[in-house]
């Protein structure tokens, strides 16, 4: 999730942090590269609210408890590519 929603909310500085530990955990650069062809984008920050066909579409593959943590997850990753980018820190940068 956050290497899908990183780009879309152009935050570099996360898209590479969440690059490396993908491919520390073993992750393939095949199913990497996979990810810039899902149907449609999980999260813009500028699009407002997700529409009830996204949201009822993803409801029929998860629990409610997993759709839960999957939408927590989406905000905390919203939040630190908001954070990130309006601090304009760069990808590899490990201070700031």
């Amino acid at each position: 999730m956050q290497i899908r929603a990183s780009p879309l909310n152009h935050c570099a500085f996360c898209l590479g942090m969440h690059l490396a530990l993908a491919r520390k955990h073993g992750v393939s650069e095949r199913q990497l590269d996979l990810l810039a062809a899902w149907e449609e984008a999980v999260t813009v920050l500028t699009d407002g609210f997700v529409p009830d066909e996204v949201y009822e579409r993803a409801a029929r593959h998860f629990e409610e408890t997993e759709l839960a943590h999957l939408t927590a997850l989406i905000t905390v990753i919203n939040s630190w590519n908001r954070l990130m980018v309006s601090r304009r820190i760069p990808p590899g940068r490990v201070e700031w």
